[in-house]
This record gives structure tokens, C-alpha cells and sequence, in this order.
């Protein structure tokens, strides 16, 4: 009874486990390629809190030097295997009870050496600088070394270790990738305040659904998470049917599977690959519904902060141009005073210059009325670009949320949570509580 069992259900339940596998990560590149396609690239200086997607370049002050190629980079790691051969005696008994003996060669390829360092950097684009700290990213880097080489070559031992493994051919492979300076990146992070000053950077988050650094263009990523979508699909519906042609096999002694096992094993993991992608795309919904309202509320940051911001600036710059007209008028007052008045009669009496004009350097340290009008001028253009950005970054998500509303499969899914499109910011919703800047009073 036991035989039996195993021989009915061994094959279909190592399928279906391997099958279930493909399917999980299948899902997981779904949802990935979702959220490349959905969220819209920013600008550095226009990332808020919350995850991201940015494009750029790769700087550092301090960048670092990879170990094989002495390349300038951000990231580097490499590896050195060594090659081993050798050959193994086998005894086994044969079908009739007989012991026999052979021997076959085995091969491949040992890892005798690898490392690897990064450092955190800057990504720069047309608009500035925002900081990346790689730790605990998915790293895609480029690959600048891969090749095989002899005890002869000054690599062999330069780069390599000195002790040899067991049974070794004496070929070594080194393999080098890297981020290098001033590299093309595409980086999908979360990104959150910092702790030296205030600005944002992107880094690890446990909670964060994607934390990606890659030498790879986003079409690339895109790309390549579709096509692990779909492959891992079809290898875990081979997976499924492999499954039920060992059960058949096992009954049979016979590998082909008649129709109604195609349709079983098919319409098995048909179906759930379909519920798995029906939950993987209403949660991408939901997701992306959530995005849409944190870049509603970013906007609302930006103009709270404008609104805090401009009036305090006026304050500091209309002070600091009333302490000049102050100094002027007791120059003037000092510079008036060409005759001395006669003992007894009336009229002002001469003061000392210097006494003055201590106290008042003492008062007022920093009179530089023209720099905090070209502060403020320079706040102002911050901040408005700062509203604008947001209020751009609203309205690409926005119109991401409502193109997924309208296409299928998306639509129908969107109908079981009542979903409902986006409005979009119109210029008369941008102007909303402007600031007057008044320095005549």
C-alpha cells in the first residue's frame, strides 16, 4: 500500500513543489516589473520620502580602487576560482548481482579567493545630487574582467594565492564587476531624511518592497523581470506535467500522458498562477493607490513649508536691511560734524568716531544686506521648484494610477476594490496660498 502511494503521488508532489517554487518567484519578478512600470522617475532634487526611482551618475569625494583592475569605482567585488580535475573509481553491482568497476573524470571550478568593498555615493543628474547608501542593496554591476589564465602569467600568483588546491590543473579565473565613477545607474530605493543635515538619501529599508542598484538602463530591468515573469511560469507549468508523466510512468512503465493528465496538470497550475496574479496585481493597485495619496500630501509638505518658510526670510532680510540704514545714518551724523560747537552756547556736541562705530560692529556682526536678498531670492526659486516638482511627481503617478484603471486585465481587478481615477493639479490648484514678499515696510 505504501509502495503505491509513493509510486501515484511521489512524482506529482516533487512537481508540484518545484512547480509552487517558479510560481512564488514568478510572482515576486511580477510585482517588481510593476513597480518599475509604475513608479515615475524624479529628479533628485525632487525625491520625497517614500520609495523611488531615480536615474544619474555615480560620484564620490573619497571613491575607491578595485582590487584585479585598479579601477575607480563605487563598488567593486571579485573573485578568483581554480580549476581542478581528477579522475574516480567507481564499484557498483549490475543487474544480474555482478560487482563491476569503473572509473569516470570529474572537474570544475573552486572559489580560492574573493572580496569586494563600497562606499556611499552620490547620484547626479541635471538637477543635483542626492546621497546613496548601497548596504544591503540588489546590486546589478558591470562586468570589466573575466578571464582564464596560467601559473606563467603574473596574474596567476599577483592576485591569486600562493597554495594550490588539491588536484589542480594550475588555471585560474579571475572575475572582477564594478560600479565605476561617474557610471550610469538606475536606482529604485527608499528614501528618507538624513541624520547630518536636512536633505533626503536613499537607503536600505527592511520594509521597503525594492531596493535596486543597477548599471542596467530601466527599459533593461523592465526587461528582464518580464521575461523571468513569463520563463519561470512556463518552467513551472514543465515542472507540473513532468510531475504526472513520472506517475504515469511509474503505473506504466510508459512516459506518454494522455490528454486528460495534460488538461489536469495544465488547468492545476493554470489556475493558480491565475489567483496569484490576480492577488499580485490588486496589492500593485493598492500599492500604487497609496503612492498617489503620499504625493498628495508631499505637495501639501511643500506649500506648508513655503508658506513657513518666506515670511520668516522677509523678517531676517528687512532687520538685517534695517541695521545698514541705521549704520549710514550715524555716518552721516559723524561726517556732519565739521565745527565744533562753543562752550555755552547751544548745539550738539562732538562725539567720538570710534566709540560709535565699535558699538555698532558689536550689535550688528554681519551687515550684509545684499547676500540675504540674494538668499532670499535664491529660497524663493528653491521653493517654488520644489512645489513644481511635487506637484509634476503627483501628476505622473496620477496618471499612472489612471492608465492601470482602464487597461485589462487591471480594470476589471480594479472593480473589486472600487477603485476610482485620480484627479490630476491644475495650475489654479498649484497657486493656492501664495506668498506676497513685501520689504517696503
Amino acid at each position: 500500500m505504501t509502495s503505491e502511494l509513493i509510486n501515484n503521488w511521489a512524482g506529482p508532489a516533487v512537481g508540484g513543489l518545484l512547480a509552487l517554487v517558479c510560481l512564488l518567484f514568478a510572482l515576486r519578478a511580477g510585482k517588481r516589473l510593476r513597480l518599475v512600470e509604475n513608479i515615475p522617475t524624479s529628479k533628485t532634487t525632487g525625491v520625497f520620502i517614500g520609495l523611488v526611482e531615480i536615474t544619474g551618475t555615480a560620484e564620490a569625494e573619497r571613491p575607491l580602487t578595485s582590487h584585479l583592475t585598479g579601477s575607480t569605482c563605487v563598488y567593486y567585488a571579485w573573485t578568483v576560482e581554480e580549476h581542478w580535475s581528477k579522475t574516480v573509481t567507481e564499484h557498483y553491482t549490475d543487474s544480474k548481482g555482478r560487482s563491476q568497476t569503473r572509473t569516470r573524470r570529474e572537474s570544475g571550478w573552486t572559489t580560492v579567493a574573493s572580496g569586494g568593498d563600497s562606499t556611499p555615493f552620490y547620484l547626479q543628474d541635471d538637477a543635483g545630487v542626492i546621497l546613496v547608501r548601497p548596504d544591503g542593496a540588489m546590486i546589478e554591476p558591470q562586468g570589466v574582467m573575466h578571464t582564464t589564465v596560467g601559473r606563467e602569467d603574473p596574474l596567476y600568483y599577483g592576485r591569486g594565492p600562493d597554495e594550490a588546491i588539491a588536484h589542480s590543473d594550475h588555471r585560474r579565473q579571475f572575475t572582477e564587476k564594478i560600479i565605476a565613477l561617474h557610471a550610469p545607474l538606475y536606482i529604485m530605493g527608499q528614501a528618507r531624511e538624513r541624520e547630518d543635515i536636512v536633505a533626503p538619501e536613499i537607503a536600505r529599508d527592511p520594509q521597503a518592497e525594492m531596493f535596486l542598484i543597477s548599471t542596467r538602463s530601466e527599459q533593461q530591468v523592465g526587461s528582464g523581470l518580464r521575461g523571468a515573469f513569463w520563463g519561470l511560469g512556463l518552467l513551472g507549468l514543465i515542472f507540473t506535467a513532468t510531475g504526472f508523466a513520472v506517475r504515469t510512468y511509474m503505473q506504466q512503465r510508459d512516459w506518454s500522458l494522455d490528454i486528460d493528465t495534460w488538461l489536469s496538470a495544465g488547468g492545476t497550475f493554470l489556475g493558480a498562477w491565475l489567483i496569484g496574479s490576480v492577488w499580485m496585481m490588486y496589492n500593485s493597485l493598492v500599492g500604487l493607490r497609496a503612492r498617489v495619496r503620499q504625493a498628495w500630501a508631499n505637495v501639501d509638505v511643500q506649500l506648508k513649508r513655503r508658506n513657513d518658510l518666506i515670511p520668516r526670510l522677509v523678517e531676517i532680510t528687512r532687520a538685517f536691511r534695517d541695521y545698514e540704514h541705521n549704520l549710514q545714518t550715524e555716518l552721516a551724523h559723524l561726517r556732519a560734524q565739521l565745527t565744533a560747537t562753543a562752550p555755552g552756547r547751544p548745539g550738539p556736541d562732538p562725539r567720538a568716531c570710534a566709540g560709535q562705530l565699535a558699538v555698532i560692529v558689536e550689535r550688528y556682526p554681519e551687515l550684509k544686506a545684499n547676500e540675504l536678498f540674494l538668499t532670499l531670492q535664491r529660497s524663493l526659486v528653491d521653493t517654488e521648484n520644489r512645489i513644481s516638482m511635487a506637484r509634476g511627481y503627483f501628476n505622473d503617478i496620477a496618471t499612472f494610477y489612471n492608465t492601470r484603471l482602464t487597461v485589462i486585465p487591471d480594470r476589471l481587478i480594479a472593480a473589486l476594490g472600487a477603485m476610482r481615477p485620480a484627479s490630476l493639479m491644475t495650475a489654479d490648484d498649484f497657486e493656492r496660498k501664495p506668498i506676497r514678499v513685501n520689504l517696503a515696510s
